[in-house]
């Protein structure tokens, strides 16, 4: 891909909706010319880009928390950006930012819409994962609905992903026992020996559901749900008393295809009545204003002292975002997932 000069910006829109899995052709590249910076306003050349599961949800225009993506807009997405150019009194030249500046190479923002970057304080990376969202997410998620206690048992399905992968390291900091599900055996290694899970169950063994209950002797108090599917299914009979269930995600039905048609609400409601369960779905976004300073303060250190640790799966280059994110919704990644889109200088 050539690069766009100083005044354009290579960006990637959404040419089409997709039907099931995105594929694609439901991706455009184009440059574009970029606009004067207005006062207040800065100009980003965007260094890492998220990916995430829920920009699967954006690229459809069912009732969501969000607004689609509209036919021919430019991606939506996290962005650790250096500013190029500054007409905010508070950011200057060179500059790193938290910014939501989407799939594109540069963008004209304003200043008051991103976050300051301490480079020196953790690896720009983690500001979109194990210090960014995705750690939020599991932390807001785990400690405000999960509330684990000590001894107790958490199941967190897609452990080894950025939620996972953090809400059982910091249910292992409360005290509490976690136990992870994962796709194959590497994933599942890693869970015990990377990331200190007390059990690791493969989700495609296709004795998943015993050896999920051989592994939950005294049952599940937390479900972290990012799931759904079969994983779901084989977690419901195992839940206990009063058991919490955080539901931050529905990976197995995010494209809309091969989806269960029965009618089984009748028999959940039972459980939920007879189990005492409390189940909440949210977005980490409600939780910010009353927890990101603890998270912040908690998960800066716990990724200091190595109690926290995480993985990255780094992809090269911008025009690599659609074959990536697509990899993505199929379990291919290991870690959290970035798209360097330009050297860190």
């Amino acid at each position: 891909m050539s690069a766009p000069s100083k005044n354009q910006s290579t960006r990637i829109v959404l040419a089409s909706r997709p039907n099931g899995t995105p594929t694609a052709d439901n991706f455009r590249t184009e440059v574009v010319d970029l606009p004067a910076l207005s006062d207040g306003q800065v100009l980003l050349r965007t260094v890492y880009l998220s990916l995430d599961p829920y920009m699967r949800g954006r690229m459809s225009t069912a009732k969501s928390y969000a607004e689609p993506v509209e036919i021919d807009d430019v991606m939506v997405g996290g962005t650790v950006g250096q500013v190029v150019e500054s007409r905010h009194p508070n950011l200057t030249v060179g500059d790193y930012v938290l910014a939501g500046a989407g799939w594109q190479s540069h963008a004209v923002i304003s200043g008051d819409e991103v976050r300051k970057l301490d480079p020196d304080a953790a690896p720009l990376s983690t500001a979109l994962g194990v210090l960014g969202m995705p750690g939020f997410t599991a932390y807001s998620g785990l400690l405000k609905i999960g509330q684990p206690k000590e001894g107790e048992t958490v199941v967190v399905a897609a452990a080894t992903g950025p939620v996972g992968s953090a809400v059982g390291q910091i249910a292992k900091l409360k005290g509490a026992r976690a136990v992870g599900i994962a796709g194959g055996p590497e994933k599942c290694k890693a869970l015990i020996d990377e990331f200190g899970f007390d059990a690791a169950i493969d989700h495609r063994d296709p004795d998943f559901a015993q050896k999920l209950a051989d592994a939950v002797p005294d049952g599940i108090d937390v479900y972290f749900e990012n799931v759904g599917g079969h994983v779901a299914d084989a977690v419901m009979p195992l839940l206990n008393l009063y058991a919490r269930i955080p539901v931050c995600g529905l990976a197995a039905q995010y494209n809309g295809v091969d989806l269960d048609r029965r009618d089984r609400l009748p028999g959940f409601f039972s459980l939920v009545l007879v189990k005492s369960l409390t189940i909440r779905g949210f977005i980490q976004s409600e939780f910010v204003s009353e927890m990101y300073r603890d998270f912040m303060n908690d998960a800066s250190g716990w990724v200091r002292s190595g109690d926290l640790k995480f993985r990255e799966d780094i992809v090269d280059g911008l025009e690599n975002a659609p074959e990536a994110f697509i990899g993505l919704l199929g379990g291919k990644n290991f870690g959290k997932l970035l798209v360097q889109v330009a050297p860190e200088q």
